[in-house]
């Protein structure tokens, strides 16, 4: 059954499965405990969402996915499966989160944005120490994507239309459209230089976005 409280706004959804949990108290003290969910959501079976986050029109979860408090998301937004948005981020429209990620508290990812599964952001660069450190989580630029089983460190800004090879780890800024892999990461390429292995002599990327190769 559908699990739904009182401070829950919730316009007509496309679809909530069963076993949906909407408003799902926070034990931190939040300005706002309402939930706004807008319309045309479609909300997989396992999936938690806090009272207090603000979500627009067509969310669509995978399984367990979970979305705490204080959270702002856009319009048009997925969270695959397993995957876990901790409080007080900012999520822009059009983003596409796939599963297993994690997303630290304090994140911002811009509209058009892709993490890869098994992304994990961290936000504290010394845990457990109260007075030398300030949680912080990274700013993920405007159409960045972002490879499977990175790791982006607290801080860090990865720039526009970037593209993070898999299993890197972000240590420091990434420029718009730099293509960057490694531990640490380095700046090997940009997008704008990446041949389409279909065509050739033609570019995968044009200013940073996806070419349409081949189509004439």
């Amino acid at each position: 059954m559908l699990e739904m409280l009182d401070h829950v706004l919730l316009e007509e959804p496309h679809a909530i499965d069963e076993g949906v949990n909407l408003g799902y108290p926070t034990g931190r003290p939040i300005a706002d405990r309402t939930l706004r969910i807008g319309g045309g959501a479609n909300v997989r079976a396992g999936t938690v969402i806090y009272a207090g986050a603000t979500i627009g029109r067509g969310l669509q979860t995978g399984h367990n996915v979970v979305i705490r408090e204080e959270n702002v998301i856009g319009d048009n937004v997925g969270i695959w499966s397993n995957s876990v948005i901790d409080y007080g981020c900012r999520i822009g429209n059009n983003v596409k989160i796939h599963s297993n990620v994690y997303v630290a508290q304090f994140t911002t990812i811009e509209d058009d944005a892709f993490l890869a599964p098994g992304v994990t952001i961290a936000n504290d660069m010394r845990p457990l120490c109260a007075e030398c450190t300030r949680a912080g989580g990274p700013t993920i630029k405007r159409g960045a994507r972002v490879g499977v089983n990175v790791t982006i460190l607290p801080g860090v800004t990865i720039g526009e239309y970037a593209l993070v090879g898999a299993g890197s780890v972000v240590t420091k800024d990434v420029p718009p459209h730099a293509v960057v892999y490694g531990n640490p990461a380095r700046v090997a390429t940009t997008v704008d230089d990446i041949d389409c292995p279909l065509h050739p002599g033609e570019k995968a990327y044009v200013n940073g976005l996806k070419n349409s190769c081949g189509a004439h």
